[in-house]
């Protein structure tokens, strides 16, 4: 079993993955800004580049998560600084400290997200290999990317899973999406075209356990479930499982802007993202559709 170190980790998805982890007999600990008692928690302070040691030194394995929410808050100029050093800055952190105490890690899990592949809609499926976009949800994930990469140069496995709309049963995506539909008010956001690539935390959280257990697993992987679902298709899907009626029409493209600025292309855009190289590694998803998602995470 291994010793595991998580950022992030009392996050919405770190919850889910510490308690699979601990489940699966791995001993688990998290970095956190605010000094505990707990035997399993470590202190970190990134803005005064501060690790306590010994959660270095004590662990086999780094999971990063942290990360400021990229749908949290308005994309203001200090907002789209703290997307990227939230990310670029913990991570620089981690591989300044594992450079400096060279403890015997056998791998380095990285959380990115399909944002790398650029905020667009077409019809093109997005794989490991395809380009970059060129816009800010890109420029987070690929400065985010390089900083995780850096461990590479020691010498060290390294997984990055370019993440996409996580589906929980409390919190998250799911519950924003469904909330409007249970009050009858639910509707396709802009043309209802954009896709919209997902996974079951479930199925994300086996994902990292896979990278844990398999020394297969290196480099860049997509973790979505196969489906490709446009926006109008999941709001009827469920709406139809809360056995509600989809009545109104779209939310124009313009008032969403007007509500949530430049973020608003999180909602807005959206194209079909591949998960064949994941499934090549023999990585089975439990939920490849979004039906038996939902049934699974109807509270």
């Amino acid at each position: 079993m291994a010793s595991i170190l998580i950022t992030g980790g009392t996050g919405l998805i770190g919850n889910h993955l510490c308690n699979l982890l601990l489940k699966k007999g791995h001993t688990v600990s998290i970095l956190s800004r605010t000094l505990s008692n707990k035997t399993n928690v470590y202190q970190w302070d990134i803005e005064h580049n501060y690790i306590d040691e010994n959660a270095i030194k004590n662990c086999e394995y780094i999971i990063h998560l942290a990360g400021a929410g990229i749908a949290d808050k308005r994309w203001t100029s200090k907002r789209k600084k703290l997307l990227i050093d939230s990310r670029v800055s913990s991570a620089n952190l981690l591989f300044n400290k594992v450079q400096a105490l060279n403890p015997k890690l056998k791998g380095f899990i990285a959380a990115s997200g399909i944002g790398f592949y650029g905020a667009t809609t077409s019809e093109e499926i997005f794989n490991e290999k395809s380009s970059s976009g060129n816009d800010f949800l890109s420029e987070v994930c690929i400065k985010w990317e390089e900083a995780s990469l850096k461990f590479t140069s020691l010498n060290i496995r390294t997984v990055i899973f370019r993440t996409g709309v996580v589906f929980t049963k409390k919190g998250g995506a799911l519950e924003k999406i469904t909330k409007p539909i249970k009050q009858g008010i639910g509707a396709a956001l802009g043309k209802g075209t954009q896709y919209m690539p997902w996974i079951h935390i479930n199925d994300l959280c086996n994902m990292y356990l896979k990278a844990i257990e398999n020394t297969e697993l290196n480099g860049i992987y997509n973790a979505v479930a196969p489906e490709h679902i446009t926006n109008t298709k999941l709001t009827q899907i469920i709406a139809k499982q809360l056995h509600k009626k989809v009545r109104l029409p779209n939310i124009p493209s313009f008032l969403l802007k007007l509500i949530f600025g430049k973020m608003a292309v999180i909602l807005l855009e959206g194209s079909k993202v591949s998960s064949e190289k994941i499934k090549k590694t023999g990585f089975k998803f439990k939920f490849s559709n979004i039906k038996d998602a939902l049934i699974n995470l109807k509270p």
